[in-house]
């Protein structure tokens, strides 16, 4: 039980370390450049290449985070990291940052072994905020934004570089010895896990909002340190400042996004998050003054860390079995997300001069998100109340104004004998008995447009022939405007009560 109550301190830590290293490169790109000698484009590809492996790892580090536990894959991540740690700060070439940072980016890939082994520990309700806690890790990115510019100004940039090997090493040796050793495990093969997910059309919704979402963050994160230095001539240190002050916003707003997300229903959450973005996209497009481009910047950390955080409350609740292996698709397309911005934003720049297409992009696709979501909560509630419509106990018909069925239930199906594709499209007349004439059908109409409603018992006929007497409520539903849309009839079989 001990070793229970750790896991969620010790692997927010440990996700702290992970991100910690994870942007090393960007955070120290500023020294960095001043002894490597690297274009812009170069720089821009240097800084995303971490991001790759952080990507891609983040699939498989899901699955075998069930498979073998979340101990085992943290220790083995954090002895791998040792090496590019080292390396890099024995960089002297493009090449030796392209090597050191792919394999750096074992730091990003740590994300999946959270979001996959703590929701074993907690109800459905707290996996939001679970999450949205252990997501707070992110905030190692801020401690490197701001504390590597300032060891790099005392020691120089290599020096500040190993530094960092001390608490991977710590880590690598905490989860050995504190992580939780009786983790549940599931050990499903790896592709019929990916089978029972890949067509579910949820996985890529949610995967694209996390592209969006941690993809902003991310690229932010690796672009801005230079960004700021290059295009508003601040100081290395002062944009260090910055940048950690985007990441510390949206760090903390995580646990709040998964809150908020256990609380109200997630989706009316990220619609005011893609809303948000693509106004932010909007007006950093226009090349703002430095005023105008941090409230932008700042709009986009608050928007992508309340989306962060509720965009994982919602894969538990659409993948139960299979919370791995999506954990770790979704957390990777969140990646990537980050991999082709800084790419695309220094390509627009060396091509039209300015950044104004690159972050119209992003407007679109929170848009594009934005349509998808709405989409997805009617859905929903239409699904919802398709759920409701099946389990209620009584037999259940629906019928547009002009008489003809649209939709029963199980429990009709029971009663009546009829499956549903024998009656939808048909008139209710199929199931008349013969024994009411048509005066007690003009009554009854009569009486529901006058009432709204009609109410009695009704002699109808199963499919086999067999008569039955059912207690029969016919009820109009009106929309907005006070037109009938829909007549639901409610009955149930009395017959033995009868007899």
């Amino acid at each position: 039980m001990r070793a229970q109550r750790l896991q969620l301190p010790l692997q927010t830590l440990s996700l702290v370390v992970g991100f910690m290293v994870w942007v090393i490169i960007s955070s120290l790109m500023p020294f960095i450049k001043k002894d490597i000698q690297l274009s812009a484009n170069q720089i821009a590809l240097v800084t995303a290449v971490p991001v790759i492996l952080g990507s891609l790892m983040r699939i498989l580090l899901g699955y075998w985070t069930n498979k073998f536990g979340a101990r085992t894959i943290f220790f083995i991540s954090f002895l791998i990291i040792i090496f590019p740690v080292f390396y890099i700060s024995t960089a002297d070439s493009m090449m030796d940052l392209i090597i050191g940072g792919l394999v750096l980016g074992m730091g990003g890939a740590v994300f999946s072994i959270g979001v996959t082994s703590l929701p074993k520990y907690y109800p459905k309700e707290r996996h939001g905020f679970v999450n949205g806690i252990y997501g707070a890790g992110n905030i190692g990115t801020a401690i490197t934004s701001f504390s590597a510019p300032i060891l790099a100004n005392t020691f120089g940039w290599q020096t500040a570089v190993r530094l960092f090997l001390i608490p991977v090493i710590l880590f690598a040796l905490l989860n050995f010895l504190l992580g939780d050793r009786k983790e549940p495990r599931v050990r499903n093969p790896l592709t019929e896990q990916i089978k029972g997910v890949y067509k579910n059309e949820k996985l890529w919704f949610l995967s694209l909002f996390y592209f969006i979402t941690f993809g902003s963050f991310v690229a932010f994160t690796v672009y801005l340190p230079n960004f700021l230095v290059s295009n508003f001539k601040l100081t290395s240190v002062d944009a260090g400042l910055r940048t950690a002050g985007f990441i510390t916003l949206a760090t903390l707003l995580r646990p709040v996004g998964g809150w908020l997300g256990d609380k109200f229903n997630p989706f009316l959450i990220l619609f005011f998050v893609f809303g948000g973005l693509t106004l932010s996209g909007v007006l950093l497009s226009f090349s703002p003054n430095i005023t105008l481009y941090s409230i932008g910047c700042l709009t986009v950390a608050f928007c992508a860390g309340i989306g962060n955080g509720t965009i994982f409350k919602l894969v538990p609740y659409y993948f139960t079995n299979q919370a791995g292996i999506v954990n770790g698709i979704v957390s990777a397309m969140g990646g990537l997300g980050g991999f082709f911005p800084p790419l695309v934003l220094s390509a627009v720049f060396n091509m039209t001069g300015h950044y104004a297409i690159g972050f119209m992009s992003l407007a679109m696709f929170a848009l594009a998100s934005f349509v998808i979501v709405v989409w997805m909560y009617y859905l929903e509630r239409l699904s919802l109340e398709t759920k409701i419509m099946e389990n209620v106990g009584q037999s259940m018909m629906v019928t547009n104004p002009k008489g003809v069925i649209e939709k029963v239930n199980r429990a009709f199906t029971k009663v009546t004998g009829y499956e549903p594709d024998e009656v939808e499209g048909k008139n209710p007349n199929i199931l008349q008995s013969g024994k009411h004439d048509q005066k007690f059908y003009e009554k009854m109409w009569a009486s529901i447009q006058k009432e709204g409603y009609w109410q009695g018992e009704i002699w109808n006929k199963r499919k086999n022939g067999e008569t039955y007497l059912e207690w029969l409520t016919i009820s109009e539903v009106r929309n907005d405007a006070g037109e009938v849309k829909y007549y639901l009839g409610l009955f149930s079989d009395i017959t033995e009560k009868r007899s």
